[in-house]
């Protein structure tokens, strides 16, 4: 401590006091302590170095740490969105065929599908699900959009996204999809264009 700090013993005052001499003002000296001045020796050392790789050596700049750093964060977010459901959309969905996922959307249709569509999907004030004719897509894109936005403006089916997760809706879309070429009690008449799967 003693090494580093510089500490000496007081020494008579003509050894402190330097030869110098303006308008009766003398200077004493007084140096700087070792801790300090090794400090300041590595900040010297760092700052060579510092330019020596980024100015001479190519070192990647601020704008290459940026790219890098957002390509980075980009595929964790797609690493992320594999495992996290609720990140579907329409352009991502993909129709579930698991027996939990399809039991989920036969009570999500249940619950909110079957008073316009009936419960076996043969429609009501909505249309049949049973047959092969569309109005807005008949596959699960498009059923996930219709679903997810609602149907034509001003035909009384409305945007499902704000009281449903997406997950959910793609249940629900799984589940609609499995009603084609199935039986319905009384079903509705065709509407809109035939689509073939």
């Amino acid at each position: 401590m003693r090494y580093l700090t510089g500490k000496q013993d007081l020494p008579e005052a003509h050894l402190v006091i330097e030869d110098h001499n303006y308008d009766g003002i003398r200077e004493l000296n007084n140096p700087l302590p070792p801790w300090w001045l090794y400090l300041f020796y590595i900040t010297i050392i760092f700052g060579v170095v510092y330019v020596a790789y980024y100015d001479v050596f190519g070192g990647p700049d601020q704008e290459e740490n940026y790219q890098n750093e957002v390509a980075l964060a980009e595929a964790e977010i797609e690493e992320y969105k594999k495992v996290a459901v609720d990140f579907v959309d329409a352009a991502t969905v993909t129709q579930l065929t698991d027996e939990a996922s399809l039991t989920s959307g036969a009570q999500l249709f249940s619950t909110h599908c079957a008073v316009c569509h009936l419960s076996d999907g043969g429609g009501s004030i909505g249309p049949n699900l049973t047959d092969a004719y569309w109005i807005l897509g008949g596959d699960i894109k498009g059923v996930f959009q219709t679903i997810s936005s609602g149907g034509r403006p001003g035909k009384g089916m409305i945007a499902w996204n704000t009281s449903l997760r997406p997950s959910e809706i793609q249940q629900l879309s799984s589940f609609v999809l499995t009603l084609q070429d199935t039986t319905p009690e009384n079903p509705k008449a065709p509407e809109g264009d035939l689509i073939s799967n």
